[in-house]
């Protein structure tokens, strides 16, 4: 592998990741910010993020598409619980009509990033993917648009026995393009969106399909299309009937969010009911589809026109909720004794998450822990000038903040150009009380909290479950506030010198 220190070009933004974020976030730059210079870099070789890397059985969305679509782009497929292909070709359609689908530089990972105050620029190192060779660019500003999982792996946890076991394991993030199941015998462990979305879509064509968990997941039909949404585009034409749809889920979301926070009880009562008049008669609902949190507490699982209660009611998949002691070279064996015979095992357990996609940041030479910053209104850490990243909700589409945040970015630039600076970056009040980044309670969150940035209490450092509240904060509101701070480096006044 060459090395290179080199610079080769520099970018006003340099976007790091071509998903949902990354593409959204150079169309919002483009239309906000024409003579800005930008472009995306993406480490894979294909865009669309997650929708291009997953590709196990039933992949689809688990919001629906009129809120987790672009809001300046209509959905117009009739699917609103949209398959992964559909999702695929919107984000590759929306961005060539936007022009920034030639911006995308594949084969692109950032692996270091180097701050200089005196020159307010980022140098970032790049790994080309395909040849291994390093590069270098400049930029004034880096757009984290990497989302907040490992792309490269997924959690499995260590299972006693799983080099006995005679059949094949399979990862849903590695899902293997000739992996045939049909007809054949099949466990997967979990009970999260991916195991809820797998479990039915393997039952068509399996000879059986077994759902294990450890514990139950709140999980709701949905339809999959959504009748409302297609007799406002058919009345209303395509963008007003998709601005309508698109209020109408926003209130929902947070409408069902809200009553499952003040009234769980409540919830929980009508989501055992609906599950309950799903499920076969006599089933053990309570065994299976009745977890110990409250709703919400966790994600909701949407299973689109009830997929999964169709599989169990035909008995073509089954719930089994129990611990696993060890995985047999027939199956596993679980701690009540009970044994799962199986051809084929998959370890729908989770993601590893990682910010910025890991590379690493320094600071004037001083490298950053990101565990010990702060997140300022959702996008920049606290102590790290001129970085915005995207993370969308985790109560609600994600797209929605992602789409706020792009539009904050977008007039922070257009202030710092007002106001004669190039140099922005956040500070916490010192002793400042922080939490977790993110308020959840899945698993796959929990593991990582010690490595992840910190939230406040209170705005501007508290991450908002509401899109409302952050569109007074981010949209409606004033740029700047108290906490974050502006300078002109020596570079700028160099410049105006001459």
């Amino acid at each position: 592998m060459s090395n290179t220190d080199t610079v080769v070009e520099h970018l006003d933004v340099a976007i790091i990741g071509a998903g949902i974020s990354g593409l959204g976030a150079a169309r919002y730059l483009s239309v906000e910010h024409p003579d800005r210079t930008f472009a995306i870099l993406e480490g894979r070789a294909a865009s669309g993020g997650t929708w291009d890397l997953f590709r196990y059985p039933g992949i689809r969305s688990d919001s629906d598409l009129h809120t987790f679509g672009y809001e300046f782009a209509p959905w117009r497929d009739r699917q609103s619980i949209a398959d992964a292909d559909r999702i695929l070709d919107y984000l590759r359609s929306t961005a060539c009509d936007a022009g920034v689908d030639t911006a995308v530089r594949y084969h692109h990972r950032v692996m270091a990033a180097h701050w200089s105050s005196a020159d307010a620029r980022w140098t970032l190192d790049i790994e080309r993917t395909d040849t291994g060779e390093r590069t270098r660019l400049t930029a004034n500003w880096v757009f984290g648009a990497t989302g907040y999982y490992r792309y490269d792996e997924g959690f499995t946890p260590e299972f006693a026995g799983r080099e006995d076991f005679q059949g094949t394991i399979v990862h849903p993030q590695h899902w293997p393009e000739d992996l045939d199941y049909a007809g054949k015998r099949v466990i997967v462990i979990g009970s999260g969106a991916t195991a809820v979305t797998l479990v039915p879509a393997m039952a068509r064509t399996a000879a059986h399909v077994i759902m294990l968990q450890r514990t139950p997941t709140y999980i709701m039909p949905v339809p999959r299309e959504d009748v409302i949404a297609i007799a406002l585009r058919r009345f209303l034409g395509e963008e007003r009937g998709y601005a309508l749809t698109r209020r109408k889920n926003i209130a929902q979301q947070r409408g069902i969010w809200l009553f499952c926070q003040r009234f769980p009880k409540l919830a929980r009562r009508i989501i055992r009911s609906v599950n309950a008049k799903r499920l076969p008669e006599g089933f053990p609902v309570d065994e299976h589809f009745n977890p110990p949190y409250n709703p919400w507490d966790q994600r909701l699982c949407a299973v689109p026109d009830g997929d999964l209660f169709k599989a169990i009611r035909n008995g073509s998949a089954s719930v089994v909720t129990d611990r696993i002691a060890t995985f047999t070279a027939a199956g596993v064996r679980l701690e009540s004794g009970r044994e799962l015979e199986a051809d084929i095992i998959v370890t729908a357990t989770g993601l590893n998450l990682q910010i910025l996609g890991g590379m690493s940041l320094t600071v004037d030479g001083e490298p950053v822990t990101l565990s010990d910053t702060v997140v300022h209104r959702g996008t920049m850490f606290s102590g790290v000038p001129n970085l915005a990243i995207a993370i969308g909700y985790t109560n609600s589409s994600w797209t929605l903040k992602v789409g706020l945040l792009c539009e904050y970015f977008c007039k922070l630039l257009r202030h710092m150009d007002e106001t004669g600076v190039d140099t922005a970056w956040a500070e916490a009040d010192p002793g400042m009380e922080t939490r977790p980044l993110l308020d959840f309670g899945a698993g796959y969150v929990q593991r990582s909290l010690d490595r992840l940035p910190k939230q406040g209490t209170a705005a501007p450092w508290l991450m908002s479950k509401g899109y409302q509240e952050d569109c007074r904060l981010l949209r409606d509101g004033e740029v700047a506030d108290r906490h974050l701070h502006f300078a002109a480096s020596a570079a700028l006044k160099q410049r105006e010198l001459v």
